[in-house]
């Protein structure tokens, strides 16, 4: 069933479901979305920018998915910007967009997630704990108990979510992972996605690990 929501497009980030994060945020027209969440019921639409530069996002500038979110605290600071936390709620399907005067309205309907179970699921759900274990070692960026955090969620749409939010990927990436509805699928993408950025960051080391051999020979 679709409900309206104010709408915050979202510039360089996808917001997951269960995930809370901190948004800085300036434009006139979200900060007016976000006033009126806060005078409701607290719930906002989020929906990441095709194109981050565009200023004054319209419907083609947006993605079809977005998420419904909770605004957990908003804090107004002295130059103008609003620093906000929120919290993905669920999947919610992006229907019209239309404008108050003040900010966007969405007319968005929620998307009712699958479960899937079974010897399969739990070991693909393994493989990618160990996959996130091994990104994490490379990606100093990733707090240590991100991956314990990880390996105790038993569903698997969660931890396709979770592994979403923390790894690092184009945002196109990341909107195709939310666009996902089946939680085996999104897991196999996350999985893929994990296994292209671990080649890259062993470059990467391998990269530094030579420089730093051949400063040290020029500097004897």
């Amino acid at each position: 069933m679709t409900q309206s929501y104010p709408v915050l497009p979202l510039r360089d980030i996808v917001v997951f479901p269960q995930m809370i994060v901190p948004l800085f945020v300036g434009r006139d027209k979200s900060v007016a979305a976000l006033e009126s969440a806060m005078a409701a019921d607290k719930s906002i639409f989020l929906v990441s920018q095709l194109d981050p530069a565009e200023d004054d996002p319209d419907r083609d500038a947006l993605y079809d998915l977005g998420v419904i979110a909770t605004v957990l605290q908003l804090l107004k600071l002295p130059d103008g910007t609003v620093r906000v936390l929120v919290e993905g709620q669920r999947r919610a399907s992006l229907k019209t967009l239309t404008s108050d005067g003040e900010h966007l309205v969405a007319e968005a309907e929620p998307i009712e997630g699958v479960e899937p179970a079974g010897a399969e699921v739990s070991a693909l759900m393994r493989s990618v704990v160990e996959q996130f274990e091994n990104y994490s070692k490379f990606n100093k960026k990733l707090p240590a108990e991100t991956a314990v955090q990880l390996s105790q969620i038993e569903e698997a749409s969660k931890l396709a979510d979770a592994v979403a939010a923390n790894i690092n990927i184009k945002v196109s990436d990341k909107q195709a992972l939310l666009a996902e509805l089946n939680p085996v699928r999104r897991l196999e993408m996350a999985f893929a996605f994990m296994e292209g950025e671990l080649g890259v960051l062993q470059v990467e080391k391998k990269i530094r690990s030579r420089v730093k051999r051949q400063m040290e020979k020029t500097q004897r």
